[in-house]
């Protein structure tokens, strides 16, 4: 299975990366919406997404909003991982089409328990 990290912090995706690894995933990283949907319009195939909602160029919002209007993408599961907590960010997250919401600070346990949901693991 195939994941992108999509998070402008270096550490948060190192951390997210070395959890999916042991998970067996290939993991890929983008720094920003932007750079994440130019990979997936430049063929990058991915089953899994972990997308912050706050970055610059394109948020995670707008990233989750391109993937589902693009029918060739929306095989692709989407767990937002983000710092926004408030219910209204999770329903309006879920509303456009994510599959999972998992805040920032979250555990190894919680992670796996949200892929578990998700049924990629």
């Amino acid at each position: 299975m195939r994941a992108l990290i999509v998070d402008d912090s270096k550490m948060v995706r190192m951390i997210l990366s070395k959890l999916l690894r042991e998970l067996e995933f290939d993991v890929l990283e983008a720094g920003d919406g932007q750079e994440a949907i130019e990979r997936l319009y430049h063929g990058e195939n991915v089953d899994l997404m972990l997308v912050d909602w706050n970055m610059p160029v394109m948020d995670g919002y707008e990233l989750l909003c391109a993937i589902r209007a693009n029918i060739l993408l929306s095989h692709i599961k989407v767990m937002m991982v983000t710092t926004e907590s408030s219910i209204e960010q999770v329903q309006k997250a879920l509303s456009a089409g994510a599959n999972e919401y998992l805040m920032k600070p979250f555990t190894k346990e919680l992670l796996h328990e949200k892929l578990l949901i998700m049924g990629v693991i």
